[in-house]
């Protein structure tokens, strides 16, 4: 199931938002600052591509992490959690768009706290 759902995810979107994550890690990894940063939309580009068959683990971060996550939140994160939460929603509407709603639940909390957060396989 996991390969059709991630064939079916990249045909309708998954590429071309893990094209996008890609981009804005590039973009961000410009300044030595935003490096950090890059690497996280690295992480969630890697996600977005193929996220049927992986789990997302939270909570692995010190006080480092903590900070960098505070930060993300207030710039960029609490933006991204609430899209990923509305697209899951409409995708939960249908029996058809069930397993891709999730998928974006899924994806809302990597976009919500990605420091210290671990991609894990099923």
């Amino acid at each position: 199931m996991s390969f059709i759902g991630n064939i079916l995810w990249i045909i309708f979107g998954g590429l071309l938002s893990a094209i996008v994550w890609f981009l804005a890690g590039m973009l961000v990894c410009l300044t030595i600052i935003g490096i950090p940063f890059g690497l996280q939309c690295f992480k969630i580009a890697d996600l977005v591509l193929m996220p049927f068959g992986r789990d997302v683990e939270l909570g692995h971060f010190g006080a480092g992490g903590l900070l960098a996550n505070v930060i993300w939140i207030l710039v960029l994160g609490w933006e991204l959690f609430v899209g990923h939460i509305g697209f899951g929603l409409v995708l939960c509407l249908t029996i058809i768009g069930i397993p891709f709603g999730l998928q974006h639940f899924k994806l809302a909390r990597l976009a919500l706290l990605p420091f210290g957060a671990r991609i894990v396989p099923l």
